[in-house]
């Protein structure tokens, strides 16, 4: 008897395995498709994902609610945490501020109402559960669709920052509206207090769990591989351990990303920041492939779920609540980018006021994805008595669900040619001279140090010599740039070919390993490292502007 359960729980997780690959070769497949046809690869999972959705014989995908926000929130919350400048953040905290917390409370309320007044049996507490799941746009959709478009910085980092708060404001507010509708209690000061409660106290588990690891990273002997590994125990202990004590463990975890992001350079040798960087990369990208892929293919169990609603109404609902969720963001950015320009004489001092075209894309960008569906499928199956089915659930997925497709499509499609026709520009020309500046500093530094300790050996020495003539060169380069960078001087001309012939000679040099790998005179370790030496010189130049 023991024998058969066993080998039943073994068949059940080899086909649950076998999907779970099947998933993620799916997500990389389509993924490269989805760059062939230059299409924002969640806008491509999705519709993929709904169209595999009804091949005959697939099988169908269901997520246990608890497990959703554990499995995928955390590693995506933390990854986005820590590749947010925290100088960028606090630069522009009033903007997203006002978005990630004014706007999300602002659009849960009006689509709770919108929804209670629109949809049969459908209470002002279900609307706010509802206005809570689909109120966070979703940074990722927004930022593969930006991605190698030339837009401000100012655009994208009010995006990225908006993204790790208003995931926590939404979820408290889904949160507060859930346990209403499962207790049948709502006291509004009770419900405020609450708010800010669960926010402090994730923030502070978060930070104090930060400390404790930065600890770990700076004192103890650490090789890369731990590091990598410890990066990504961080954000399900901070999630966990705020959760743990019901407080928001969203908060917790952007928080404690923010201060590691921050301290990484105290902490990390530069072989662990390269191998947990490349390796969050890979993970984070399949984790939102196949969030995305999960909306399409469980929209078909969602419509065979809808009991009495026919598909039509409740397709009429959700676009009616998507088109009001864009609305409402348009509505909302002009006043609150301008306003302050208006009643605050400082803000006027010291911040240039914005393009009209630039506040149109940060309201265009609400895309909604992963946490709109985490917090969807989050939604329990039953009430507090575990008899009772959870009144509307299945209307609820869909309607997000729809709003997902709805925004992903409409917004994201357009958003390149938005930004086209209205001619917005890249404002890089600072970033630009602030690199050269970098670089002149960086080599100031270096010939400094090597005339000052190594002065003896430059003399001598012909590798020392040379090394000193190349910083010089870098120096005087740099100056040039800096000088003549409005007259396209021809020392400044000459670098992208200079750099174009530096990736061919590591190329000529990639063509004669391979030689020296069928002579098989040299040690196979031998050649790798050689390979690994061609690769960084290949990712300096090419990251080089």
């Amino acid at each position: 008897m023991k024998t058969s359960i066993w080998l039943m729980a073994q068949d059940n997780i080899q086909d649950n395995l076998l999907i779970v690959i099947s998933l993620l070769f799916v997500v990389s497949m389509l993924t490269m498709l989805s760059e062939k046809l230059r299409i924002s690869y969640p806008i491509f999972l999705v519709i993929a994902g709904l169209l595999i959705s009804f091949i005959p014989g697939i099988p169908h995908i269901s997520l246990e609610p608890d497990w959703v926000f554990l499995l995928f929130l955390p590693p995506l919350l933390y990854f986005a945490a820590w590749n947010t400048s925290w100088k960028d953040f606090w630069q522009f905290k009033r903007p997203i501020g006002l978005l990630a917390i004014g706007l999300v409370v602002f659009t849960a309320t009006a689509v709770a109402y919108l929804s209670n007044a629109m949809i049969p049996d459908f209470t002002l507490a279900m609307g706010f559960v509802l206005g809570g799941i689909i109120s966070p746009p979703d940074a990722v959709a927004a930022t593969s669709v930006l991605q190698g478009l030339k837009i401000p910085k100012r655009v994208v980092a009010i995006l990225e920052g908006e993204s790790l708060v208003n995931d926590a404001s939404s979820l408290i507010v889904f949160r507060v509206a859930l346990a209403t509708l499962l207790t049948g209690q709502f006291v509004f000061w009770k419900a405020g207090l609450d708010f800010f409660l669960v926010s402090i106290m994730g923030i502070i588990i978060g930070l104090a769990i930060a400390h404790m690891l930065y600890l770990v990273h700076r004192f103890f002997p650490t090789s890369s591989s731990i590091d990598t590994a410890l990066t990504f125990i961080a954000p399900y202990l901070m999630y966990i351990g705020a959760e743990h004590f019901h407080y928001s463990g969203v908060l917790a975890t952007v928080s404690g990303g923010l201060f590691l992001s921050y301290r990484s350079n105290e902490i990390f040798s530069y072989n662990s920041r390269m191998q947990s960087q490349y390796v969050w990369e890979t993970v984070v990208f399949l984790l939102n492939g196949i969030v995305f892929i999960l909306i399409g293919l469980q929209l078909p169990d969602i419509i065979e779920g809808l009991g009495k609603n026919s598909v039509m109404e409740s397709v009429t609902y959700a676009v009616i609540i998507s088109i009001v969720t864009i609305i409402i963001r348009l509505l909302w950015v002009f006043p609150s980018t301008y306003l302050p320009h208006i009643l605050s004489r400082k803000v006027r001092e010291n911040e240039a006021r914005p393009p009209w075209q630039t506040v149109f894309i940060v309201g265009w960008s609400g895309m909604r994805g992963v946490v709109s569906l985490a917090s969807g499928l989050a939604v329990p199956l039953t009430l507090t008595n575990n008899t009772t089915a959870f009144p509307q659930r299945d209307l609820i997925l869909f309607i997000t669900f729809v709003v997902i497709l709805f925004t992903l499509v409409l917004q994201g499609l357009s958003l390149p040619y938005l930004i086209k026709w209205l001619n917005i520009t890249d404002d890089g020309g600072n970033e630009e001279e602030q690199e050269i500046a970098v670089r002149l500093r960086l080599a100031t530094a270096s010939l400094s140090h090597m005339q000052s300790t190594y002065g003896e050996e430059v003399q001598m020495i012909d590798a020392f010599s040379r090394l000193k003539e190349r910083y010089e060169r870098m120096i005087d380069n740099a100056n040039n740039r800096l000088v003549e960078k409005e007259t396209k001087s021809a020392n400044a001309d000459f670098l992208p070919k200079y750099r174009s012939m530096l990736v061919e000679i590591v190329s000529i040099k990639r063509d004669e390993l391979q030689k020296l790998r069928r002579e098989r005179i040299y040690s196979d370790e031998m050649l790798k490292a050689r390979e690994r030496e061609l690769d960084f010189e290949e990712a300096r130049l090419r990251d080089s502007p």
